[in-house]
């Protein structure tokens, strides 16, 4: 069959951690499309369905069939499910707080892709990984106001915080225990199990019916589906397997410094020092992740210092 032979990128880990970081970029992007959708009366389990849903649709082709793929399948949908379910608190945290301190809470998720990869991959938990996530939770650090934490805030970034969990959970699976599947097929297994655990919720929501009602959302919709999921999560999936989950979740904390200035440009939110500091410092744990391939095995894992 075409899609078991498709060609694999020659990518090394610079230009793997290249493409990741401008995946991220394009991820950063999705407030823009948040706020307006929920203005025109879609609520965050409809914009999450719409957002995965669309890709999943051009990528139905690709589903692995074959008996002896059905074990990654099916692990790859459950994460996307489980993901899919916990983006609803952090697409609503999006609406109720400041763009850069929803991203704040979401850029927690290198942390989380470290643990799960000790624990899943028998990856080791070296000096470099602690750094990386290190500088990252420092520049998310940055970003956070006490003063601007009310009530209502804090409950929509309480809210928020399964989602840097599932997504670290996602990206170790994208990045080792799939089984024979190939990006395509990993990426729409992930998309199908999102869609599987927002499907019902997006039919409470829309009181039974989840298709847009006007040309201006379909507009959205297919932007946001393009630009945000479709063409960079298979350019990232296919990325992802060249460097390991400890660097992928480095390179794509590029989307914070994309959040904010979308916030800074679209909705007027304030950019200054501490958010530029906050840009360098991922920056640097981009360099300081250790590049792991995901087929390697635990001792060639292990980066000792000096």
């Amino acid at each position: 069959m075409m899609i078991s032979t498709l060609p694999r990128p020659a990518l090394g880990p610079t230009g793997a951690t290249l493409v990741i970081a401008a995946c991220a970029a394009c991820f950063g992007l999705v407030p823009l499309f948040v706020r307006d959708l929920q203005a025109l009366g879609a609520g965050p389990a409809t914009i999450a369905l719409y957002r995965f849903g669309f890709s999943a649709l051009f990528l139905l082709p690709f589903v692995p069939l074959e008996r002896h793929k059905r074990g990654g399948a099916l692990l790859l949908a459950g994460a996307g499910a489980v993901l899919g379910l916990s983006l609803i608190g952090y697409l609503e945290a999006m609406t109720r707080a400041p763009v850069a301190a929803a991203g704040v809470v979401y850029m927690s998720y290198p942390v989380f892709a470290a643990l799960f990869a000790w624990v899943l991959l028998r990856q080791a938990l070296t000096w470099r990984s602690f750094l990386a996530a290190g500088l990252v939770l420092g520049a998310a650090a940055l970003l956070l106001d006490p003063s601007s934490l009310s009530s209502e805030i804090l409950s929509a970034l309480l809210w928020a915080i399964p989602a840097p969990i599932a997504f670290g959970f996602l990206l170790v699976v994208l990045s080792g225990p799939a089984g024979q599947l190939n990006s395509l097929e990993r990426t729409v297994c992930g998309l199908l199990g999102s869609v599987a655990g927002l499907l019902p919720l997006a039919l409470q929501e829309g009181q039974g019916t989840v298709l847009p009602s006007s040309p201006e959302q379909w507009g959205l919709i297919v932007a946001m589906g393009l630009m945000t999921v479709l063409i960079p999560q298979v350019l990232f999936t296919i990325a992802c397997q060249r460097v390991g989950p400890v660097r992928t979740a480095a390179a794509g904390s590029l989307e914070l410094p994309a959040m904010f200035l979308v916030g800074w440009l679209v909705f007027g939110e304030e950019v200054g020092l501490r958010e530029a500091v906050s840009a360098l410092l991922v920056l640097s744990a981009i360099l300081a992740a250790p590049a792991i391939r995901a087929g390697q095995g635990p001792s060639s894992v292990v980066l000792r210092p000096g």
